[in-house]
């Protein structure tokens, strides 16, 4: 009897092994059959997985498992150091680009290249927003926001309102009495307020309750597969994303509602009045669906990376004490340097702090917020040798890039000295991007990171109540307990 089990439970297993083959041989033949013999012998090597699912399920279980760098493992293992992968992602015909020369070419190549964002990704930010638009436009946008986000006079006037929120934030997290906290949590609930100040100064409370509430559910969305019933991601986040279009065209009502009486604003304009008042040079002005957009995509793009960083640029620095003592010792001089009639930082004082720029730099490195980018391609292109076909949709593995080892040597170790010396060849660093689509918003969060950390080298401690807790990779890398820590004031000095 137990032999014949054994018998049946072997014939069990060779058959779904036979299906599996079966399948993914079929599916890759229906995918290869309309390029041509002679296109399918350029392609780089790769699996195309079963339809639909393709490679989502390694994808995920990669990172569900703690064990990102899995995946790209996986081609690299069975195919080879060749740069370039194909198989199937989000429903569509994918190459993965995983070194730096793939990368750069890929992103500097506008003509051969356009955004391909997943279709979740594109329907939460908005099909108006900067993940989707096309290069003229793209361009047109960010020029007139580049100015007022990231330009000297923005961030001299920002740079005021981030110092005092830091301030206050930190004081009240390691008041006595106040326990432990959601680091992390907190950290993104203090850069979401500055975030809606730059962009929509003066909004009330309750608008600002209720736009912090939506991002979290949207975030989970962002690259989830588009299934839209109950219970999954996707759905969920499609409220949210709803939620915060209510909210946000209130307030844009109310604006021009204002303006139409001929009331003026007692503060200075904000992005969302300059978003308001932009014309081209046809005369034309954004439409409500457009403001919204970008102000979806800013908004959230500008306080959920800030928040992740800060929170990982600290926890590094406590578990290195060596970095920590380098890193304080360079704030405490540029106290020193500090005029006693000057009030708070300045931008100067922000230009002064080198190493920790490093700290940031290595910080991005290896924690990977945006891990991954996406493009297709809008005619054939050759890439390390091989074919893009056109309308495959290429995925830019930042991750991999930085994790690997030929460019990196022991990248998993937190070392902020790899940075001295000439800046990093391009395509080897790419935490915000590179060319046209560069992340509009880079300058902002280096400088809200900068301050965080300033104030607290000079006078605070991270005591984390699990340092050893689980890391979840997606949506972005944070620990499962979001960083529950205590906060103590060590220092009165500065």
């Amino acid at each position: 009897m137990a032999a014949d089990l054994w018998v049946v439970a072997a014939a069990v297993v060779a058959g779904v092994f036979l299906l599996d083959v079966v399948v993914r041989r079929v599916h890759e033949w229906a995918r290869m059959v309309p390029l041509g013999a002679v296109r399918r012998a350029r392609l780089p090597p790769g699996d195309m997985g079963w339809p639909v699912v393709g490679g989502m399920w390694a994808f995920l279980r990669a990172f569900k498992s703690g064990k990102p760098d899995a995946f790209i493992a996986s081609f690299v293992r069975r195919f080879g150091r060749t740069g370039l992968y194909r198989t199937l992602m989000f429903s569509s015909p994918t190459i993965l680009a995983v070194t730096p020369e793939a990368c750069k070419q890929v992103l500097m190549d506008d003509e051969g290249f356009v955004t391909g964002w997943p279709k979740a990704t594109v329907t939460l930010i908005g099909p108006k927003s900067f993940v989707s638009m096309p290069y003229d436009d793209h361009r047109r946008l960010r020029k007139l926001t580049a100015a007022p986000i990231n330009g000297f006079d923005a961030l001299t006037t920002y740079l005021g309102f981030i110092d005092h929120t830091v301030v206050a934030s930190l004081r009240r997290w390691s008041e006595p009495g106040a326990g432990e906290v959601e680091f992390l949590t907190e950290l993104r609930r203090m850069t979401f307020k500055i975030i809606v100040q730059i962009f929509m100064s003066g909004a009330d409370d309750r608008t600002m309750e209720a736009l912090e509430r939506s991002y979290t559910d949207l975030n989970y969305g962002m690259r989830a597969m588009a299934i839209n019933l109950p219970g999954f991601a996707y759905h969920r986040a499609l409220r949210a994303r709803r939620r915060l279009v209510s909210v946000l065209q209130g307030v844009l009502d109310s604006r021009r509602a204002a303006t139409t009486k001929g009331f003026t604003r007692s503060s200075a304009m904000d992005m969302m009045d300059r978003l308001i008042e932009a014309e081209d040079d046809r005369g034309r002005r954004l439409a409500d669906d457009e403001i919204i957009d970008v102000l979806i995509m800013y908004l959230n793009a500008g306080h959920e990376s800030s928040g992740h960083i800060t929170m990982w640029a600290t926890v590094f620095l406590q578990e290195n004490p060596d970095i920590f003592a380098r890193a304080k010792a360079e704030q405490e001089e540029i106290m020193r340097s500090i005029p006693p009639t000057q009030k708070g930082l300045n931008l100067r004082d922000f230009k002064k702090m080198q190493f920790l720029s490093q700290v940031i730099d290595e910080t991005l490195r290896c924690v990977n917020i945006s891990f991954v980018s996406f493009r297709r391609a809008t005619r054939d292109v050759y890439v390390n040798g091989y074919l893009i076909p056109k309308g495959w949709k290429v995925q830019l593995w930042y991750r991999s890039v930085h994790m690997d080892d030929q460019v990196y040597p022991d990248p998993k170790v937190f070392n902020p000295s790899r940075w001295e010396g000439p800046p990093p060849r391009a395509g080897t660093f790419l935490p915000f991007g590179l060319g046209a689509r560069l992340c509009p918003g880079n300058d902002l969060a280096k400088l809200e990171i900068s301050v965080f950390l300033h104030h607290f080298l000079l006078g605070y401690k991270l005591t984390r109540t699990n340092p050893k807790c689980r890391v979840r990779y997606l949506p972005h890398p944070r620990p499962v307990d979001n960083c529950l820590a205590r906060i103590t004031r060590v220092s009165d000095e500065y």
